[in-house]
């Protein structure tokens, strides 16, 4: 498997296979919907509230969200990258349980990118016939 980096929107690989509007629209509305997400992480020590984003108790969490061209549906794919173990970003978003630990669920991706997509309709407007 491919490292996610390998499809970053810039890439010259990744420019070659997509057309420059379309490249330029997914990588507006990738980078938005990253940039809504990270700031509403708040960075401190305190557990969040149920329901709300979580906290990211280093900036950890922040640092790892990304967004890249994903091929298979040829889209944008945003959201964190996996660390230590890889379940922890899905455990935060959606809830479960995990070495006997219970994750409520504070989601951060979801509302970013559900605040952000009327933006891509202004972004893909033209695409569209």
């Amino acid at each position: 498997m491919a490292a996610a980096s390998e499809w970053f929107l810039d890439r010259a690989e990744v420019a070659a296979r997509i057309d420059p509007a379309v490249r330029k629209a997914l990588s507006k509305f990738g980078a938005y919907v990253r940039q809504r997400a990270r700031t509403s992480i708040r960075t401190r020590k305190a557990v969040a509230a149920p329901g709300s984003p979580p906290s990211s108790h280093d900036g950890t969490l922040k640092r790892l969200i990304f967004f890249a061209f994903d091929p298979a549906t040829a889209s944008v794919a945003i959201g964190p990258t996996p660390a230590k173990g890889g379940e922890a970003p899905a455990l935060l978003e959606y809830g479960g349980t995990s070495g006997g630990r219970h994750y409520r669920g504070n989601p951060f991706m979801t509302p970013a990118f559900e605040a952000e997509l009327p933006r891509a309709a202004d972004e893909f407007r033209d695409f569209i016939q």
